[in-house]
């Protein structure tokens, strides 16, 4: 309150371009890497926001590099390379091309080395994290099955959510760095 906009922080800058871009209510918001240099509770709540404004009828555009946050929040997207439109779709219709998921295991106890499973990829990005991926669709059983007589426990599963940037890379073939 009563500070120069010069003044404030890169988040409140932020969060002032986009008060001031939805002071006259616009029907299309053109918003430029809005969360860029935000904190976790306020990227939180400006997602919030979006998704409300969007719901009540705002068309949100969106450029962003967060391609996890795109993956989250966006219905359609457009991947650009190097100014040439690499895909224009709908997420789900884009993540249906990925013919491989990822899943994140957490183990009970630290392991040494990745098991081996025909079929399957395993990484070990930390002792206690083993990384499985799989063709869509492919039974898991086999991996806990296997898992369980090599005396692995497995905590908890989760999809490993970069999917987008996953296509993304293979998209553009350089995950947007300059060749």
């Amino acid at each position: 309150r009563n500070t120069v906009a010069r003044m404030l922080s890169g988040g409140m800058k932020r969060k002032l371009m986009i008060v001031r871009a939805l002071m006259h209510e616009p029907r299309v918001l053109i918003l430029d890497e809005p969360t860029a240099g935000v904190d976790v509770e306020t990227r939180r709540e400006m997602w919030t926001y979006f998704q409300e404004l969007n719901k009540q009828g705002t068309s949100i555009i969106l450029t962003t590099h967060y391609l996890e946050e795109a993956e989250q929040m966006c219905d359609r997207i457009v991947i650009i390379n190097h100014g040439i439109i690499a895909e224009n779709t709908n997420m789900k219709q884009l993540l249906s091309k990925l013919n491989e998921e990822t899943f994140v295991l957490d183990l009970a106890k630290p392991i040494k080395k990745c098991p081996k499973l025909v079929g399957y990829t395993f990484t070990l990005p930390e002792p206690n994290t083993l990384e499985v991926t799989a063709k869509k669709k492919q039974d898991l059983n086999t991996v806990f099955a296997m898992l369980k007589k090599q005396g692995i426990t497995v905590l908890s599963m989760r999809n490993k959510t970069n999917r987008l940037e996953e296509l993304f890379v293979k998209m553009t073939g350089n995950g947007g760095t300059k060749k």
